[in-house]
């Protein structure tokens, strides 16, 4: 008989992708404007609640409260990078480039810099980073599938690749932003009731900010502040304090200014985000838009360091020297997806959580089950008392049922997680999709391509880039928050630097623009390559690969502006237009010329 919360499951992500998919079909386009900027007619509120949900991806959603639960003070560089990237993004990049008026960002490069190489430049940084990032988001709908609709992650990933592309190819842009404004509605719903729930049940405050700085109400530790608590079990057990920051054990205060400013000025530069600017009607729109997209963004993320901070609290509690045998019904389910294991090192049959790694590697189980019922492991065992692996993504799925909620909020978040995860896909493929049909196809190959030719280009697009970004999805380089911060690291060394200049500088020229971002990129992903994949240590002053992007930016800055001072002036008319995009009125429609 199907449990309880697997039925909820099953209701849930029925009714959601139900109306996702009703409003895809009901948004299905039949010309390139509503393909690539839903005609360009959005209204500022709508903008906003779908900025909301494109940029808050899986990573938002699953992974960054997870990061910061196990990370402590730490994990909040994600958090302070991604929101202060927001801003920078909504005041000095967004109102001016909705002012330029054209369809993507290669679009914007390709006629700033008055050269068909600086645009393919652009479209492949385009694609690099999209791709990157796209792959994250599929990982992370497998992660939701395997467990709570009892498959493995590859058949989870390729279920998701099935529903994003059906609503992505068929409504493009106009599509997309509908169901994006849908699934921003049914993505705070999802984080905010069981970390309301949480928050009640361990400090008795009903606003988890107020709750993540109270006292604990109930238990061995009431009357104790919640930070002091999580401080003192995390020494206790080995670990560094919960608070502690640039301490020994820490990141360096330069490997975390670093990567927040490649995540903050990646986020900037993140085209599949930028576009979302193309889609209102006017600059005042794109700047009204942006602040209630920051509004609903804030909502999201002041809460994910509360549900972080309980969910670390409740899961020592519930499985710390507790017999595997007695363990919660949770822990056996996210052990067999895969994602929780326990290696008895000391054969006493109860679960011992401490600082370090409990064996190498990822968990590599046997079809045979130990003495207590647990699943064996092949993966030689670590050099520390630990016993217990976590899969950092499991942390805001699991939260509700580590906190004993009711079924239907555990299906809640579930249906969340996707939401979270196919909103920011589905826009990503829509930048290659995009990039590829229009920038490369229409914009430089074939000029006299009709409206038919090109939507079916874009169409086909989307399915290649979901098989590619699918693929990466099941074999994934990182955990989904590792593989997103790349994707950032890649858009800032590339993106940045020639957006900035194109807007604010008028002697920047062609020549600069594509030796700064062939350098920047260039760099950053050797440097990722050499750390990520080939074993080297990061040898630049200690800069973590999450972090290497700032370098590739300061790179790509540094080598535009020296060659565009010994190059000649870009032509008149690129300097008016740059000072028109600068005059803050009088943008039109998005236009295609």
């Amino acid at each position: 008989m199907m449990d309880s919360v697997k039925m909820w499951t099953f209701i849930m992500v029925f009714c959601t992708f139900g109306l996702y998919l009703y409003i895809a079909w009901r948004s299905r386009v039949k010309d390139t404007k509503g393909f690539y900027v839903a005609g360009g007619g959005v209204p500022a509120l709508a903008n906003g609640m779908a900025t909301g949900a494109d940029w808050m991806s899986a990573a938002s959603f699953i992974s960054m409260a997870g990061l910061i639960s196990f990370m402590g003070y730490e994990g909040c560089i994600y958090l302070m990078g991604w929101t202060g990237g927001y801003v920078l993004l909504a005041l000095f990049l967004a109102p001016y480039l909705r002012k330029f008026g054209k369809f993507t960002v290669p679009d914007f490069v390709g006629d700033r810099y008055y050269s068909t190489t600086a645009r393919v430049v652009a479209l492949i940084c385009a694609i690099f980073a999209s791709l990157t990032y796209v792959a994250g988001q599929m990982r992370g709908v497998g992660i939701v599938f395997s467990r709570f609709l009892e498959v493995d992650v590859t058949t989870g990933v390729v279920i998701g690749m099935a529903i994003v592309f059906f609503y992505a190819s068929l409504g493009g842009m106009k599509g997309i932003t509908w169901t994006q404004v849908a699934q921003y509605c049914v993505m705070i719903v999802a984080f905010l009731i069981p970390a309301i729930a949480i928050s009640l049940k361990i400090t008795g405050q009903a606003v988890p900010q107020l709750g993540f700085g109270g006292t604990i109400a109930s238990g061995s530790n009431a009357g104790q502040y919640l930070l002091q608590t999580l401080d003192q079990i995390s020494t206790d057990l080995g670990f560094r304090e919960y608070t502690s920051a640039f301490g020994a054990g820490n990141k360096s205060m330069l490997d975390v200014t670093a990567i927040a400013l490649a995540l903050m000025v990646g986020t900037a530069g993140l085209p599949h985000v930028i576009v979302r600017f193309y889609t209102v009607p006017s600059v005042r729109a794109a700047r009204l838009s942006a602040g209630y997209a920051l509004l609903f963004i804030a909502i999201l993320y002041t809460t994910a360091p509360a549900v972080a901070g309980f969910a670390r609290y409740n899961m020592i509690n519930a499985l710390n020297e507790t017999p595997y045998a007695e363990a919660p019904a949770w822990f056996a389910n996210w052990e067999d997806s895969g994602l929780v294991a326990w290696l008895d090192k000391n054969d006493d049959g109860r679960i011992q959580y401490r600082a370090g790694a409990a064996f190498s590697g990822k968990p590599e189980f046997r079809e045979a089950r130990g003495s207590h019922g647990q699943r064996l492991l092949n993966n030689p065992p670590g050099p520390t008392s630990n016993e217990l692996y976590v899969d950092r993504d499991i942390m805001v799925l699991a939260n509700p049922e580590i906190a004993d909620l009711p079924p239907w909020v555990v299906a809640l978040v579930v249906a969340g997680g996707l939401a979270a995860a196919l909103s920011t896909a589905s826009g990503l493929l829509l930048v290659i999709a995009s990039s590829i049909s229009h920038d490369l196809y229409y914009r430089i190959l074939n000029r006299q391509a009709t409206e038919k030719q090109r939507l079916r280009l874009g169409r086909i697009m989307i399915g290649i880039a979901v098989i590619v970004a699918g693929y990466f999805g099941i074999n994934p380089p990182g955990f989904v928050a590792q593989v997103v911060a790349l994707a950032f690291g890649l858009a800032c060394s590339s993106f940045f630097p020639v957006l900035v200049l194109g807007i604010f500088s008028k002697r920047v020229t062609k020549q600069g623009a594509i030796a700064g971002m062939i350098t920047g990129i260039g760099f950053t992903i050797l440097y990722i390559v050499q750390t990520k994949f080939l074993g080297m240590d990061p040898w630049l002053l200690g800069i973590s690969p999450e972090g290497i992007g700032s370098v590739g930016m300061i790179l790509n800055f540094t080598v535009t502006l020296g060659v565009s001072a010994v190059t000649p002036p870009p032509p008149p008319e690129i300097q008016e237009l740059v000072e028109h995009v600068r005059t803050p009125r009088g943008a039109g429609m998005a236009i295609d010329h």
